[in-house]
C-alpha cells in the first residue's frame, strides 16, 4: 500500500468518492475524472454516520466496515475506529506470532461494551483439548471473559467442519459463556465450505468469514447467498485483491471501489479491512453510506487488468494439473501477503511454513516443467520459483 506523499492527503484515500459521482465519470475521459475525484478527496476527512446490518441469525448489528486488525501495530488506531462507532474486531491466535491479540486487549481496555470481538483458532486444531486451549489462551490475550465469534482458523474443505471433537469442545465453551457464537473462515474451496455450512442438519456455525472481491467466481457469490437465506451470517475479507500498488490509475485508489463492490451486495453483513494506520482507517470507513457507481467499476477493470499478471484468485482449479500436490493457492496466498499491499514478510513465512513439506513449492524442483495451468493464465512455475526465493 502506498505512502503519503502529501501532508494532508491520505495515503489511500479519496473519500469524496461519491462526490464526485457517476457522472463526471460519464462525461469526463478516464484521466480527467479520476483527477477530478482525487481532487475532491484532498482535503480533510470527516467520519461517516455508521451503518449497520444483522450478522445473520446471532443479531449483532455490526457496523458494514469493520476492523481486520491482522497487521494493526498500534493499539490507538483501533480505538479511534471504536469512538466512530466501529463495531466488530476481527484478530486470530496467530496473528503477529500471537501479539495481535494482546493489541485488541489494550484497545478496547475499558471499551469492551462498546465491540464485538471475533477470533480464531489454530488452523490444525481439532481435538477438544486443542480447541478448548486455542480459546482459553485467545481469553488471557484479549483480557476478556468471553469471544464473541470464535472461528475456525482457513477451513479449506468440508471435512473440517463435521469433525466431532470440535464441535463437542464448542459447546461446552458456549455453555460456559466463554464463547457466544462459532463460525469458520475460508479462503479456498469457499462454494464447498458455504453449502456445507448450509447443508449441515444441525446448522452449528453460525458465521462465515469469506474470500470476496470483485473477481469472485459466480459459485461463490450464489453460495453466499444461500447461506445467508440460511440465516448464516456473512463477512468478507480479502476484499481488496492484495491490495497491490499500481500505477494504473494515477494517484487515485482503487481500493475504496473494491470495498464498496464486497458490500453492494445485501447478503455480505460486514467488511473487514485491514487497517494498519489512520490513513487507512479514514479512507476504509468513509465507504459506510456509498454506493457502487459506474465510475467505480470502471476502476476496477483498470486495478483488474493492473494485477493480472501475478493476482492468484486462490480457486485451486491448477492443482488439479500439479503431480506432486503443491498447494499452489496457498503458496500464492503467501507470496500475496509478502507482495502485495500486506507487505509482511513475517506473516507471509508463517503462512507458507504451516503447508506441509509434501505441499509447499520445493517440490516443483523436481520437475523438468510444470503441468500446472492457471485458468486466468498465470505463470505458476514462475510464481513457484519466486515463492521459493522469497519465502524458504
Amino acid at each position: 500500500m502506498e505512502p503519503d506523499k502529501k501532508p494532508g492527503m491520505n495515503r489511500r484515500t479519496f473519500i469524496k468518492a461519491g462526490l464526485a459521482g457517476t457522472a463526471t465519470a460519464l462525461i469526463a475521459p478516464p484521466v480527467f475524472a479520476d483527477a477530478l475525484q482525487q481532487m475532491a478527496g484532498a482535503g480533510p476527512a470527516a467520519f461517516p454516520k455508521p451503518v449497520y446490518r444483522t450478522l445473520g441469525r446471532t443479531g449483532l448489528k455490526l457496523t458494514v466496515v469493520s476492523f481486520g486488525a491482522m497487521l494493526t501495530p498500534e493499539p490507538e488506531v483501533i480505538r479511534v475506529a471504536i469512538e466512530q462507532g466501529v463495531n466488530y474486531i476481527d484478530t486470530a491466535r496467530k496473528y503477529m506470532g500471537g501479539k495481535n491479540e494482546e493489541i485488541v486487549a489494550q484497545a478496547v481496555k475499558g471499551m469492551r461494551d462498546k465491540v464485538f470481538i471475533a477470533t480464531k483458532t489454530l488452523a490444525d486444531s481439532k481435538t477438544k483439548a486443542d480447541i478448548i486451549r486455542d480459546v482459553e489462551v485467545s481469553l488471557k490475550a484479549l483480557g476478556t471473559d468471553h469471544i464473541d465469534v470464535i472461528q475456525l482458523h482457513n477451513v479449506t474443505g468440508k471435512e473440517r467442519i463435521f469433525i466431532a471433537e470440535t464441535r463437542e469442545a464448542l459447546t461446552l465453551l458456549k455453555k460456559q459463556g466463554k464463547v457466544r457464537f462459532c463460525g469458520v473462515t475460508t479462503h479456498k474451496n469457499e462454494a464447498e465450505v458455504l453449502n456445507a455450512l448450509v447443508d449441515d442438519p444441525d446448522r452449528f456455525f453460525d458465521t462465515c468469514l469469506v474470500k470476496l472481491n470483485f473477481k469472485a467466481e459466480k459459485d461463490v457469490i450464489a453460495a453466499i447467498d444461500r447461506a445467508a437465506k440460511a440465516g448464516i451470517g456473512i463477512i468478507a475479507m480479502k476484499t481488496q485483491a492484495g491490495g497491490y500498488e499500481t500505477a494504473a490509475l494515477g494517484r487515485v485508489s482503487p481500493h475504496q471501489a473494491a470495498l464498496k463492490w464486497a458490500l453492494q451486495n445485501p447478503n455480505v453483513t460486514a467488511a473487514i479491512p485491514g487497517m494498519k494506520d489512520m490513513s487507512q482507517l479514514k479512507e476504509d470507513i468513509a465507504v459506510m453510506g456509498m454506493s457502487f457507481s459506474y465510475a467505480d467499476t470502471r476502476r476496477l477493470d483498470r486495478y483488474a487488468d493492473a494485477i493480472a499478471p501475478f493476482y492468484c484468485t486462490f480457486c485451486g482449479s491448477c492443482e488439479n494439473g500439479c503431480p506432486k500436490g503443491v498447494d499452489i493457492s496457498t503458496v500464492n496466498r503467501s507470496l500475496m501477503y509478502a507482495e502485495g499491499g500486506y507487505r509482511d514478510l513475517t506473516l507471509a513465512r508463517a503462512t507458507y511454513e504451516e503447508l506441509p513439506l509434501h505441499a509447499n513449492a520445493a517440490l516443483c524442483t523436481s520437475c523438468e516443467e510444470c503441468s500446472a495451468r492457471c485458468i486466468n493464465g498465470l505463470d505458476i512455475a514462475a510464481k513457484m520459483e519466486r515463492a521459493r526465493g522469497v519465502l524458504a
